[in-house]
């Protein structure tokens, strides 16, 4: 069993390992405050091959599997955990989707965009009424004549106030459950569509978060992403590698934590030496140096499986569950070890703390993970 990443996948790590450490932390304080990452930011991400990353290079993407794209979450989320959020939700969730499900026109039509940044992607599952219950869902598509016709709203919708493409999980056959509900391209211009406001958010600030309103949504009959009635078991695979970015993001956020404690603990004096150097301190470092390293390779396991076409769905939510309580432990330690500074904006930790919690909760709750869990457990 080799634990060493392949010599692309170093290389990728450097290159995002430069550009957060160059254009993302110095910045990600002031993009937390403002709520808002700036476009010129993101033009440079595309540039990187950053918004194409499960593309397929036929569509101008970088075909990375779920290891690579979860090596490049981490480095990003080190610095940052919106603006690697903003990638996990236009890379593992809309582009995810159109690759798994679209038919050849639209991903021709969408996924070179998408990669190039010319616009993000939006992924839209979740309602007011439904978020983990997500079959209970009451957005609505009729056809009529040549067109589907959009009737209800979704929240929380991450990229929702820039994307230039949303795909959007509605029912098309009332009484049908998970089995009657199929997926929708809808772009961004079209008549009916109307997009909220940011959310006011916790953490997660700067990647922007919105509610969307479909009153009477027109799109082409073309416009049906996937088999119809077929959208809730292709939202669901698609999930499943989101997963496994979110668990990626939760590493990234806690070796941020650990690495900026560790810096501290070394400056720090209390007692008449440097604050590392009691044991208190030590356990709390050790504690997050062990988790840091088993939530990775959890999250690289459940990649290399789903990369290699193998079942990986217990791997993926094991992965996202322990890695997302895990993330929000080191944060809260490193909050600890810097003491009053922590419980300040002067530094990142307490930004880093306030991400962190996010992965817990989107992309399937803790809750929900330890459902799908206990039932293979039961199978057993």
């Amino acid at each position: 069993m080799n634990f060493e990443l392949p010599d692309d996948l170093v290389a990728l790590q450097d290159m995002a390992k430069r550009f957060a450490a160059e254009h993302i932390a110095p910045n990600a304080r002031q993009w937390d405050r403002e709520a808002d990452i700036p476009r010129e930011v993101v033009a440079k991400l595309a540039g990187l091959g950053f918004l194409g990353v499960f593309t397929p290079t036929e569509y101008g993407g970088v075909g990375l599997g779920d290891l690579g794209a979860s090596v490049l979450m981490e480095e990003i989320a080190r610095h940052c955990g919106a603006t690697a959020l903003m990638l996990d939700a236009h890379n593992a969730l809309c582009s995810a989707h159109i690759i798994r499900a679209a038919s050849d026109e639209q991903k021709a039509k969408y996924l070179p965009d998408l990669a190039a940044g010319k616009y993000l992607g939006a992924w839209a599952l979740s309602e007011p009424g439904c978020g983990s219950d997500a079959a209970a869902l009451t957005t609505t598509a009729t056809l009529d004549g040549d067109h589907w016709v959009l009737n209800g709203a979704k929240q929380w919708i991450t990229n929702g106030h820039y994307a230039g493409v949303y795909v959007v999980m509605a029912k098309t056959t009332p009484d049908g459950g998970a089995k009657g509900i199929s997926a929708f391209l809808v772009e961004r211009d079209t008549s009916g569509f109307l997009i909220g406001p940011k959310e006011d958010k916790m953490g997660m600030r700067a990647s922007d978060t919105v509610g969307l309103t479909f009153d009477a949504c027109r799109i082409p009959k073309g416009n049906l992403c996937g088999e119809l009635n077929g959208g809730f078991i292709d939202a669901m695979k698609v999930l499943e590698r989101g997963r496994i970015t979110i668990s990626a993001i939760a590493v990234g956020l806690a070796r941020g934590a650990l690495e900026e404690s560790l810096s501290y603990a070394k400056q720090r004096t209390a007692f008449g030496k440097p604050i590392f150097e009691h044991q208190a301190i030590q356990f709390m470092l050790a504690d997050m140096a062990m988790e840091i390293d088993a939530a990775r390779l959890l999250t690289r396991k459940a990649g290399i499986l789903s990369d290699a076409g193998k079942p990986s769905n217990i791997e993926a939510s094991v992965a996202k569950l322990f890695s997302s309580e895990m993330a929000t432990r080191a944060c809260l330690n490193g909050i600890q070890i810097h003491g009053g500074n922590g419980y300040t904006k002067e530094v990142p930790v307490e930004r880093y703390m306030r991400d962190a919690k996010l992965c817990e909760i989107g992309e399937g709750s803790s809750q929900i993970q330890r459902m799908v869990i206990a039932r293979h457990v039961l199978e057993l």
